[in-house]
């Protein structure tokens, strides 16, 4: 049987062994480099740098590259310390394992397409989209440890869009395709954040995911479709993750409290003096409160625990520790255009109550009052039109009156358009006929046909010359005997084409 050289340590090993010696070196090495040796350095792959080793690990050809963990090794992501009672809540609790991870049933339950292939070891390449706290990185932290319990030869490396640049992606690369060759590991990259790449970018991964050098886990809070350009998309998966419901923030603050020491009671005539303890309908309140955002629900909880430590953690404690300033809600991102969407639909549905709410969810997260003071003035013109001509009056004064006063002052001129807008008649007859004249621009073959002789600015010799203006007068398009229209388009009606009901919404 063959023998092979470890390029860390130098000794000889059988080739069927040297793969588990190399990783338990790297292990080693990591520590002793660490602790012992300040004139030895290691890279976080793992590989000694002193010069004794350095040409055996230029015969490997694998530069040092960020954050790489070999999977299959003690060095694992989560294992190198395991983490203390000071660390966040949310990643002491973080899941190893399928049966571990709460919620996402709709992508992970048992029959689903996702979950059949992790238990197969079949990891596509993945986009996982969601908002903030709803287990993107807990769900790569599971793979990734899937992996290592299945006794697959993988290797698992985490970087994060908004440290790592273009030339870290270059080196993982680089070594994903020297640890394929060599070991025939193969290699995957979590890139949290990946929307922090512009699409320009994002085109380092292509190639790489094209041939399978590495499988692409990539995490983002952003709508992929316009923060990720179309070529990754074709080659990843994207799977839609969605806010955790209160009762799977209340499974998880159940796992927090445990975790954490703290006990629940249902009375709090129950209390012990000298005791952590906890209502449950205080827990409740932590789980509505915390907008589906399970980081947030967790270390609230942990920084309650550390302010009032062996103590009873009444509901106020958690409401004088806990601000609600977490609303979901970006200015440049999905919620922007959503929640406008839903403004503009409830005033058009003459639902007053939801159009006050939508405005105040987009006022109350930071949104520019112009931004919505104009959509209101569009919206005043496309659904009321001429069913009431004041609607238009009133969100113009509203929009002056916004740049003049500013926020917090103009929300309730803001208000008062959104609740007029919902209450008055509807009508849609003048963007409907507008949309028919542009369709029929649009659309015309050929050379837009001319405007007729009579209507042309007659303004010197040479257009009177030519006829322009001649025949015209100003009576009722009755009276004049003049044909209004081009030539060719005379009787057509904008305001009578099919499905322009003056009432529809």
């Amino acid at each position: 049987m063959s023998s092979m050289e470890c390029p860390v340590c130098g000794k000889t090993f059988e080739s069927s062994l040297i793969q588990n010696h190399v990783n338990k070196c790297i292990f080693l090495n990591l520590e002793d480099g660490e602790e012992k040796s300040p004139k030895r350095t290691v890279n976080q792959r793992g590989d000694s740098e002193s010069a004794p080793k350095k040409m055996k690990l230029d015969t490997l050809n694998s530069p040092p590259t960020p954050k790489v963990i070999p999977s299959n090794s003690s060095a694992s992501s989560s294992s190198l310390k395991k983490p203390d009672i000071k660390s966040p809540l949310a990643e002491i609790l973080r899941p190893v394992s399928f049966e571990e991870y709460v919620g996402q049933e709709h992508v992970l339950g048992e029959d689903k397409m996702l979950r059949l292939l992790m238990n197969q070891n079949e990891i596509p390449s993945l986009i996982l989209w969601g908002p903030p706290g709803c287990g993107k990185t807990s769900l790569a932290h599971v793979i990734n440890k899937t992996c290592i319990a299945s006794g697959q030869n993988f290797r698992f490396v985490k970087l994060s869009a908004t440290m790592a640049g273009i030339n870290d992606v270059k080196e993982v690369a680089k070594v994903a395709k020297n640890e394929w060759t060599n070991f025939k590991r193969k290699t995957i990259l979590f890139m949290d954040e990946i929307h922090r790449f512009n699409k320009l970018q994002q085109d380092i991964f292509l190639p790489h995911v094209e041939n399978g050098t590495i499988t692409l886990i990539g995490a983002t809070t952003e709508n992929p479709s316009f923060s990720l350009n179309s070529a990754l998309l074709s080659r990843c998966r994207v799977i839609v993750l969605e806010k955790l419901s209160t009762n799977v923030l209340m499974t998880l603050l159940r796992k927090g409290i445990n975790r954490l020491g703290i006990e629940m009671i249902t009375n709090p005539s129950h209390q012990t003096i000298g005791r952590s303890q906890i209502e449950e309908s205080t827990l409740e309140w932590l789980a509505e409160m915390s907008d589906g955002d399970a980081r947030i629900a967790l270390n609230s909880l942990q920084i309650v625990h550390q302010s009032k430590p062996a103590s009873f953690l009444s509901l106020e404690d958690v409401k004088n520790g806990v601000k609600k300033s977490h609303l979901l809600y970006d200015k440049k991102g999905d919620e922007h255009y959503t929640i406008i969407s839903a403004l503009h639909k409830s005033i058009r549905a003459s639902d007053d109550n939801a159009s006050l709410y939508w405005l105040a969810r987009m006022l109350e997260g930071g949104e520019d009052p112009m931004y919505v003071a104009r959509r209101l003035v569009r919206a005043a013109s496309e659904d009321i039109g001429l069913a009431d001509s004041n609607a238009l009056i009133l969100a113009v004064s509203a929009l002056h009156g916004c740049e003049k006063i500013g926020m917090p002052e103009c929300n309730v001129l803001l208000a008062q358009v959104a609740v007029y807008l919902a209450r008055a008649p509807k009508s849609r007859e003048i963007d409907d006929a507008y949309s028919n004249a542009k369709k029929s621009i649009v659309s015309c073959k050929g050379a837009l046909p001319p405007v007729p002789l009579a209507l042309r600015n007659r303004v010197s010799k040479l257009t009177r010359d030519l006829n322009w203006g001649k025949g015209y007068n100003m009576k009722h398009k009755d009276e004049s005997g003049l044909e209004y229209m081009p030539e060719g388009m005379e009787g057509i009606n904008f305001f009578s084409e099919p499905g322009n009901d003056s009432d529809s919404s």
